[in-house]
């Protein structure tokens, strides 16, 4: 593997941010609409560690949907502090809703993309893949779903001993839409829709098979690696037996819903318990929370009292009704950023400031992710003949 030689600055955010000096760093950006800017509270704490932005010293930037935007502003030479800003400058804009009765459901797409396919050209222009990388010395790994050849689309380009990606030539504003294209929020670009659709909602995994087997070889190799995931936080959905089989409402939208947001957070949990798990020998650090209040009692109290959605003043007062957040929910923005700046808090108080996996716990998961424990209960119903011959069968 090609050594990284490392300036003056370099060095010292890798010994802020305890990484060995032989690793390439990947940041991995997860998926999840206006909850983006929970990730970038993070972000900018890691920058501030560091004493300098993290496209000067870190080497791949991986993303989808909102995480791929994040990833690609980073590729492209923004600091998370910029980012932040057009963050709040375009969320109100981009969920701009495509008339008075367009509707995820009967009438999608809910939004229209106009505004943010103005703002992309405002600030990244017509620079290519390949543009932003050789520029920034940096690498690029952002997923898509093709719908027309029926598969994952991974938006790549890597400098090796040669610049190479089947789409380094693409335009990066055209990449950052195909990421964010989630439908019934918003319209195909062609045939591409967020990258969210697949497995790869948090792309990990599919980023360090890229970098380490196929368009990154002869820069990454394992267990040369530092990888910092983050994740927009998870709600968590316990579904009651009896929910299960009536939910409230119409069937297929209760169950859209579900397997939308389910199918993504299990990949997700997958590959970040594959990690844990020592299959890939690496330096892995994964930061999530669960939108509960039991996941927000652990966080540091913060003041809530100017926002107005709610009558909670302090983040422990919020209800889980509060934290239902949907990924285009704009009038919870600035309770996503709170949260982030809470988790940000969080991560410093131990004084671990990046520096360690978040999974202090009895079985190495997530610390501030809540897990339901009732497999007691059913255990003893499941080896019960008379209780499966008691259930509905339709």
């Amino acid at each position: 593997m090609a050594l990284k030689t490392l300036t003056p600055a370099q060095k010292t955010a890798y010994k802020n941010l305890n990484i060995d000096p032989k690793n390439r760093i990947i940041i991995s950006l997860d998926g999840g609409g206006i909850r983006g800017i929970l990730t970038l509270q993070m972000l900018k704490k890691m920058e501030e560690i560091a004493g300098i932005p993290l496209n000067q010293f870190c080497d791949l930037f991986a993303g989808t949907s909102t995480g791929g935007i994040i990833a690609g502003l980073l590729a492209s030479g923004h600091s998370a502090v910029e980012i932040e800003q057009l963050y709040i400058q375009l969320v109100s804009k981009v969920f701009l809703k495509r008339g008075l009765l367009a509707n995820r459901f009967l009438n999608p797409p809910a939004y229209d993309k106009k505004n943010y396919r103005v703002a992309l050209e405002q600030v990244l222009g017509d620079a290519t893949l390949k543009d932003v990388c050789t520029k920034n010395n940096v690498d690029i790994f952002i997923t898509s779903k093709d719908l027309t050849d029926n598969e994952e689309t991974y938006f790549t380009c890597f400098n090796t001993t040669e610049v190479k990606g089947t789409y380094q030539d693409a335009l990066l504003r055209t990449v950052l839409e195909a990421t964010m294209s989630a439908p019934t929020y918003f319209s195909p670009l062609e045939r591409f829709v967020d990258g969210g659709t697949t497995t790869y909602n948090n792309p990990s995994l599919a980023a360090i098979m890229e970098a380490v087997n196929y368009d990154g070889v002869g820069r990454y190799s394992l267990p040369n690696i530092t990888m910092f995931s983050f994740g927009t936080g998870k709600l968590v959905k316990s579904v009651s037996p009896q929910q299960a089989a009536n939910p409230g409402g119409i069937d297929a939208y209760f169950w859209l819903n579900y397997v939308m947001d389910e199918s993504s957070q299990d990949a997700s949990t997958m590959q970040v318990d594959l990690f844990r798990a020592g299959i890939m020998k690496l330096d892995y650090r994964r930061f999530q929370i669960s939108f509960d209040t039991a996941a927000i009692q652990k966080l540091p109290n913060l003041d809530i009292t100017d926002l107005h959605f709610t009558n909670a003043n302090n983040l422990h007062s919020l209800t889980d009704e509060d934290l239902n957040v949907q990924m285009d929910d704009v009038s919870k923005f600035d309770l996503m950023k709170t949260i982030g700046t809470a988790m940000t808090q969080y991560i410093m108080d131990d004084s671990s400031q990046f520096q360690r996996d978040l999974n202090n716990t009895p079985h190495l998961r997530d610390e501030l992710v809540t897990a339901f424990d009732n497999v007691g209960t059913i255990k003893a119903n499941v080896t019960n003949s008379g209780w499966i011959d008691s259930q509905p069968s339709s």
